[in-house]
């Protein structure tokens, strides 16, 4: 079967399956050897700027559109399925982008659109995936593998009193700052903590600052969507120089981590449930210190103050190199 993906997270599905997709969109890079096959998709967006500048360029092309796909090549994969999204038309190609190209090419593929906001939603995906690619019996296996290391993960907070669990604030954009929704409450609460600044299933959207300093939370986690560590690294100034950030709770206690946006938290797929892992020894540290079931930082996940330390020790070098 060819299946052509238009999104990351369907492309880790997909792959999760058992399956190579013939296609994918030009961000899809998890597992690593999606990266060469043929991509359908370009941004037009230049994701390297800076987040002030891609909210701009992304409002500006709120009429045309943020993506492209390329037809040509679509029709040449001659896809049976293609798995697109209709969550958010920022993040990824959406279904409307895609029903237009497939009218324009001489083939008629299936096209199955996901739009989790929630765990639950994922775990259903993973089946409607597995039934659209005959992979039925591998879905019921992953869903089964991704529950069992949730429940057990739960195990460790579900009993947690809300005095012991911290106020937490999750940032998917820092300029403007927006608040973490969907599944984001979800895996915060499984994680031990209280998520008050959003409801589950709730979209992500920008708030004020005055109600983040409100709040005042216990522990925040920095994972702008679609920025890995470096590119949060490059975007620091968004957060620490705004008034009352020296103040705020999480921040003098030490408390604030970075996350790499792009591979954990905005990927609604079944790394998903690495985020979740990767959450709980931030949120609970003595109850995670000594388990194995949710290892204390990777390659994904690592404290602010590190953060602060490569974003100083890059800047200092581009001022050298310019000098």
């Amino acid at each position: 079967m060819n299946v052509v993906t238009t999104l990351p997270s369907a492309t880790e599905i997909v792959a999760a399956l058992g399956l190579e997709p013939v296609g994918v969109s030009h961000e899809c890079d998890y597992p690593p050897r999606v990266e060469s096959r043929p991509s359908i998709t370009r941004s037009l967006i230049d994701a390297d700027a800076s987040s002030d500048e891609i909210d701009r360029q992304v409002l500006d092309a709120a009429t045309g559109g943020v993506y492209d796909i390329d037809t040509e090549t679509l029709a040449e994969l001659d896809p049976d399925l293609v798995v697109t999204q209709g969550m958010c038309d920022v993040c990824a190609v959406d279904e409307v982008i895609v029903e237009d190209a497939i009218e324009e090419i001489p083939v008629d593929p299936e096209l199955l659109t996901t739009d989790p906001h929630s765990v639950a939603d994922v775990l259903s995906d993973v089946t409607r995936i597995g039934r659209a690619t005959n992979r039925e019996e591998r879905a019921r296996t992953l869903r089964a593998e991704l529950e069992a290391r949730t429940a057990r993960l739960r195990e460790h907070t579900v009993d947690l009193t809300d005095e012991e669990r911290p106020r937490v604030a999750v940032f998917d954009w820092t300029d403007p700052v927006m608040v973490a929704g969907h599944w984001t409450a979800e895996l915060v609460s499984w994680a031990g903590g209280e998520y008050g600044l959003a409801d589950p299933g709730e979209r992500s959207r920008p708030r004020e600052w005055d109600e983040i300093r409100d709040y005042d939370p216990e522990c925040i986690v920095v994972a702008p969507c679609g920025f890995d560590l470096d590119q949060t690294a490059a975007n620091l100034s968004d957060l620490t120089e705004r008034d009352g950030w020296a103040d705020l709770t999480a921040v003098r206690e030490g408390r604030v981590w970075a996350m790499d946006g792009n591979h954990y938290l905005n990927r609604p797929g079944p790394r998903l449930v690495d985020t979740l892992e990767a959450l709980a020894p931030i949120v609970q540290p003595d109850l995670f210190d000594d388990s194995d079931d949710a290892p204390a930082g990777d390659e994904f996940t690592i404290p602010f103050a590190e953060l602060e330390h490569r974003s100083t020790t890059a800047a200092e070098l581009d001022v050298q190199m310019e000098s």
